[in-house]
C-alpha cells in the first residue's frame, strides 16, 4: 500500500487550501485514514481522521475550520482547510490503518501502518 499526498502550497492567512491523498495498492474504503502535520521542532500532530464507517474525527486546533472527506471511486482522501492561520504551517502527512486501531489511539501517529511522503503548507500572516 502506498500513499501519495499533494496539494500543499504557500497561502495567506485566511485563505483556503485542499489537500489530497491517493492510496494505491489497496482500496481506500478498507482503511481508516488520517492526516497529521509536523512543524519544525515539534512533534507530529493529529489533524483529522476518517474512519471506514465515514465518521470524521478532528484535532482540537482545526475543528470548525478543516473538513476531512473521501471519494471511494477515486481512492482519495481530502482535507479542506479554511481560515488558515500561520500556526497551520507544517508538513502534512496522510496515513492509513487497515482496521487495527482502537478508538483511543486514533490520535497517535505510531498507530498507523502506512504513510505518505508529506506536502508542505505554508501560511503567511
Amino acid at each position: 500500500v502506498q500513499l501519495q499526498a499533494y496539494g500543499g502550497g504557500f497561502v495567506q492567512a485566511g485563505d483556503s487550501l485542499r489537500l489530497s491523498c491517493t492510496i494505491s495498492g489497496g482500496t481506500s474504503s478498507n482503511y481508516n485514514m488520517a492526516w497529521f502535520r509536523q512543524a519544525p521542532g515539534k512533534e507530529r500532530e493529529f489533524v483529522a481522521a476518517i474512519w471506514r464507517t465515514a465518521n470524521p474525527y478532528y484535532g482540537d486546533s482545526v475543528k470548525g475550520r478543516f473538513t476531512i472527506s473521501r471519494d471511494k471511486a477515486k481512492n482519495t482522501m481530502y482535507l479542506q482547510m479554511n481560515s488558515l492561520r500561520s500556526d497551520d504551517t507544517a508538513v502534512y502527512y496522510c496515513a492509513a490503518d487497515p482496521g487495527r486501531i482502537i478508538m483511543s489511539s486514533i490520535r497517535w501517529a505510531q498507530s498507523y501502518d502506512y504513510w505518505g511522503q508529506g506536502t508542505q503548507v505554508t501560511v503567511s500572516s
